[in-house]
């Protein structure tokens, strides 16, 4: 078994779980990420973007889509892991196959980054396996724990797009996206997606290799634009024409979605 699973496996053993899930993504859901990001490559070998892996104590596992079923079975050869072509007929979804699990070892506890984890999902698991007596430790970055040579994200300096590329500001742009959160009924609009952010406020970076974009969340209110970015994103200031948007550490996001009123409509 290759030794990054093994290892992998003495941490599960460390900290109480008897399966771990790994997905491709980062902490907004992105197709393309940062090497940082890279957990799910570094623990099977398979480069490409697509790809699931599930580890337990009897074996490891690695679903990954049709563009990728030759690729996988030249780079997981030799390490033990079971591909599993997503689609093919027998072949059982990542659900299918906790809950098929579940029911034959009666229950285990699964864990996994719920930070590259979609919400939804997290709760979708949790909903159908929590009946099967599954516990779920979704704060176990064990990966992390065995990737000691793990890249670190070094952010790029982001900059602006002229009007003549936008063809909108971003002040109309926002007025259009507060008008759609008027009708929704909506106070505070939370934007994860980092493509949306990129040409919400007309900027742009080299966070990822191929993708002009750079880490961040924005928080909007009606009269409020907050911009979450790493150390060293925005040299000096923003733009003149974005002299409105506050720039905030980007771990700030947590405490200040948490401080929000209750009594006001997150979308």
């Amino acid at each position: 078994m290759k030794k990054e699973v093994l290892e992998l496996r003495e941490k599960m053993k460390a900290n109480g779980v008897d399966v771990y899930y790994v997905p491709s993504g980062d902490y907004h859901s992105s197709e393309y990420v940062n090497d940082f990001f890279k957990a799910r490559e570094f623990m099977s070998g398979l480069t490409g973007e697509s790809g699931e892996l599930i580890v337990d104590d009897e074996g490891a596992y690695l679903w990954t889509d049709g563009r990728y079923f030759l690729q996988a079975e030249r780079q997981l050869a030799g390490s033990e892991i079971e591909l599993m072509r997503m689609a093919e007929p027998g072949v059982p979804t990542v659900e299918e196959f906790l809950i098929d699990l579940a029911k034959k070892k009666g229950g285990y506890t699964l864990g996994f980054d719920g930070k590259v984890v979609p919400g939804y999902y997290g709760e979708e698991l949790q909903s159908k396996l929590g009946e099967l007596g599954v516990t779920i430790k979704w704060d176990k970055d064990l990966v992390g724990e065995v990737w000691t040579s793990r890249p670190q994200i070094q952010p790029s300096e982001i900059y602006e797009l002229p009007l003549t590329t936008t063809g909108k500001t971003a002040t109309e742009k926002l007025a259009d996206v507060r008008k759609a959160m008027a009708e929704k009924n909506a106070d505070y609009l939370l934007v994860t997606d980092l493509m949306e952010n990129a040409w919400l406020l007309n900027m742009r970076g080299s966070d990822i290799d191929y993708t002009p974009v750079f880490f961040s969340f924005i928080l909007l209110s009606k009269d409020s634009v907050n911009l979450y970015v790493m150390d060293g994103a925005v040299k000096d200031s923003l733009p003149e024409d974005l002299s409105f948007v506050t720039v905030k550490g980007y771990d700030e996001i947590e405490q200040d979605v948490a401080a929000l009123d209750a009594s006001k409509t997150l979308w």
